[in-house]
């Protein structure tokens, strides 16, 4: 049987970014099913609050420099991240596997800062309510942590061991966006865990 030619879409693009892709829209929900999980353990963390005095009951805060120092290279991994974004958007092969190894490596010393934060929360997960709240907090976390971080490294590595297309790109550009909301979820579990004990107390 002769195959029939109903259209020409050799003029289509190969590839997409951002809202032209399933693979955003499916980030975004992600991202909303996320941020609802993160605003849900935030409202646990007020509930118990409300209960339990004086908070924390151990009057013993989370000591502040391991914290101070994960935000402030969180705050920073923004730089190579954003070039990242920038060089996909060029598309510009080198400059994309140049920011993608920077953001591997600062992925990886947050992850070791973030090691001792949880031994400076100076609570257990299992001494009382407020040290479960307080490690689940720091544990959802890092699961996003590690999640992007893991998927930077991969992406690193097949730049260099695959062809660089558009459909790729994309891949970094929607990497870049995650790690957005990475960064940006830190910062109100941040001030729950280090600065609200301090001005209760």
């Amino acid at each position: 049987m002769k195959a029939r030619v109903v259209g020409d879409v050799s003029m289509l693009p190969d590839g997409a970014f951002g809202s032209r892709t399933p693979i955003w829209w499916g980030l975004i929900c992600f991202i909303l099913i996320e941020g609802g999980g993160f605003a849900l353990a935030c409202g646990a963390y007020f509930f118990l609050m409300s209960h339990t005095e004086p908070w924390p009951p151990s009057r013993f805060p989370p000591d502040l420099p391991a914290g101070i120092a994960f935000t402030a290279l969180l705050l920073l991994s923004e730089i190579p991240n954003v070039f990242t974004k920038r060089a996909e958007k060029a598309q510009d092969e080198r400059a994309t596997q140049l920011g993608l190894i920077a953001a591997s490596f600062v992925g990886a010393l947050l992850l070791a800062i973030r090691w001792f934060e949880f031994h400076s929360l100076n609570v257990r997960w299992d001494d009382n309510a407020y040290g479960s709240i307080v490690w689940a907090l720091l544990f959802l976390h890092t699961v996003h942590l590690i999640t992007d971080w893991a998927d930077t490294v991969v992406l690193a590595v097949f730049t260099f061991t695959h062809e660089v297309d558009t459909n790729r790109f994309s891949d970094v550009a929607d990497n870049s966006l995650y790690w957005h909301f990475v960064v940006i979820a830190w910062l109100p579990i941040y001030a729950l865990i280090y600065w609200v004990p301090r001005l209760a107390g």
